[in-house]
């Protein structure tokens, strides 16, 4: 039993209160429209998306997982920080469980930001798990962001 933590950031082109509206606050809503080959819906299971609330996110066929839930655990919408913990769901791998997660969008040049995740994952009593499956799940998170990043570059009045 043992937490792998891993960290990671990027760069991207659009101001860190409209990444924080788009991907933190309002994912319920455009997740799915933008990611509708992936991401079937998003629903809060409990409260309306402040501490405490638990979100779930069911996935399309199309995707190796069926759905995971996760807790708001913390929310600073001055600083654009938000703490998650993954609490359920086959992305847990019967291997974790769970997976902590902060991320916080800071502001970087003229108009952009730095999008920086950390993650904690806390394995199952005598389980290893491979770095590459951790790679794997933090490079489809990622790829969220940069769809997520990719609509609001297109469109420059969404989520001002």
């Amino acid at each position: 039993m043992g937490i792998i933590k891993i960290s990671k950031s990027f760069k991207t082109k659009v101001t860190p209160d409209r990444m924080f509206k788009a991907l933190i606050l309002d994912s319920h809503n455009l997740c799915p429209q933008l990611m509708f080959s992936s991401i079937k819906s998003i629903e809060y299971l409990q409260g309306d998306g402040d501490v405490g609330s638990i979100k779930q996110m069911n996935f399309t066929e199309a995707s190796p997982f069926r759905y995971v839930k996760h807790r708001i655990d913390a929310l600073d919408k001055e600083h654009y920080m938000v703490k998650f913990t993954v609490i359920e769901g086959d992305v847990l791998m019967d291997k974790l469980e769970w997976i902590a997660n902060e991320v916080k969008f800071e502001s970087y040049g003229y108009g952009g930001c730095v999008c920086k995740i950390t993650s904690e994952y806390k394995t199952k009593e005598n389980v290893e798990i491979k770095e590459e499956d951790i790679e794997l799940g933090k490079d489809r998170a990622v790829g969220m962001y940069e769809v997520v990043e990719a609509y609001l570059v297109a469109h420059p009045r969404a989520y001002t």
